[in-house]
C-alpha cells in the first residue's frame, strides 16, 4: 500500500514548494514514511478546487491523506474533501469529522463536564444581535461571568470590549459584547454565537497556562504548551487527567483531534478548547516528529 500523504499549503511565492511555516513538519513527514503534497490555501478558501488541488499527484488506486495547514472552514474543508476524491485521494478526517472537532457545537457534548457551561446560535455575519435575540439565549447560563466567541475563535485580544461579560444577567452590556465580536468577526464568523460561563484558571502573565494535548486514533501522540504560552512553559499533564480526556476523545470519535487543557484555580484540570489536529499550530520550536511519526502509523 502506498504511504499516506502530508498535505501542507504551498509557499505564495513558490507554488511547488511548501510553506515555510511548515518547513520542520514537512522534514519529519518524510522521515517518518509520509509523502508530502502542496495544496493552494488561497485557492481552497476562493472555492477554485481544480487549481487548489493541482499539485496533488492524482492515484488510480485509492490513497490516504492528512491535511496540516492553515484553518479553514467546515465547508471549504468539505469542498476540499471531494476535490482529492476527484484525484483518487481521501482524507482521513471526513468533513463531518472536521466539522465535529473544529467547532464547538460539534464537539461540545462529548466534553460536557469537562469544559465550562455553553450554549450558543447560529447566525449571519453582519447582522446585529439585540437583547432579544442575546437574551433567551443566556437563560440557562443564569448569572455570573461569561465570554463570547464564535464556533471556531474568541476575540481574546479585545478581551474586555469583544470578549467577556462581567454578569450575564445584565443583558444590555452582553449583548454590547457579542455585537462586538460579531462586528469584528466579520464576514470571517464560523457558524455563529457561543457564550461560554467564566472559570477562573491559574495565570501565568495574566493568561491561563494551557496545555495541548495532540490525539491520534484516540492516544495522546504528544503534549506541548499552548503556541501563545511564554517560552518555556510546562506541558505536564497528570496521566489520570490524560485517561479522563482520552475518553472524551474517543466519545467525539474525530481521528486528529487536539484539547486545550487549564489548570482551574480550585486545582482541577478543565478541556478549554477543542480542535481539528490538522489545522491547530505547534508551538514555535517544538519537534514535531513525534507527532509526524503517529500519523504515518495511523495513516
Amino acid at each position: 500500500m502506498a504511504a499516506p500523504l502530508l498535505l501542507v499549503p504551498s509557499d505564495p511565492l513558490a507554488p511547488r514548494a511548501p510553506d515555510e511555516h511548515f518547513a520542520r513538519e514537512v522534514e519529519a513527514a518524510r522521515g517518518g514514511g509520509l509523502t508530502v503534497a502542496v495544496v493552494d490555501h488561497d485557492a481552497v478558501v476562493a472555492g477554485e478546487l481544480p487549481a487548489a488541488v493541482r499539485q496533488v499527484p492524482a492515484s488510480d488506486v485509492a490513497r490516504t491523506a492528512w491535511y496540516r495547514g492553515w484553518m479553514i472552514c467546515s465547508s471549504a474543508y468539505a469542498r476540499l474533501g471531494s476535490a482529492l476524491e476527484a484525484r483518487g485521494v481521501r482524507l482521513l478526517t471526513s468533513p463531518a469529522a472536521y466539522a465535529a472537532a473544529h467547532e464547538l457545537p460539534g464537539w461540545y457534548d462529548a466534553f460536557a463536564g469537562s469544559t465550562p457551561a455553553s450554549v450558543w446560535s447560529p447566525w449571519e455575519p453582519g447582522r446585529t444581535p439585540t437583547p432579544a435575540d442575546v437574551g433567551p439565549l443566556l437563560e440557562t447560563l443564569g448569572g455570573g461571568p461569561g465570554v463570547v466567541k464564535d464556533y471556531v475563535k474568541s476575540r481574546k485580544h479585545e478581551w474586555d470590549e469583544a470578549c467577556y461579560v462581567p454578569d450575564l444577567a445584565d443583558i444590555n452590556t452582553a449583548t454590547r459584547v457579542v455585537a462586538r465580536m460579531v462586528e469584528l468577526q466579520g464576514d470571517g464568523l464560523a457558524g455563529g454565537i457561543v457564550v461560554r460561563a467564566f472559570e477562573p484558571f491559574v495565570t501565568d502573565g495574566g493568561r491561563a497556562q494551557e496545555v495541548r494535548v495532540w490525539w491520534v486514533l484516540g492516544a495522546p501522540a504528544l503534549v506541548t504548551p499552548h503556541p501563545d504560552a511564554p517560552a518555556g512553559s510546562d506541558a505536564d499533564v497528570p496521566a489520570g487527567v490524560l485517561d479522563a480526556v482520552g475518553r472524551n476523545v474517543a466519545a467525539l470519535g474525530a481521528p486528529f483531534v487536539t484539547t486545550d487543557l487549564a489548570l482551574r484555580a480550585d486545582g482541577v484540570w478543565r478541556v478549554i478548547e477543542v480542535g481539528d489536529g490538522q489545522v491547530s499550530d505547534l508551538p514555535g520550536g517544538q519537534d514535531p516528529a513525534p507527532l509526524l511519526r503517529a500519523l504515518a502509523a495511523a495513516g
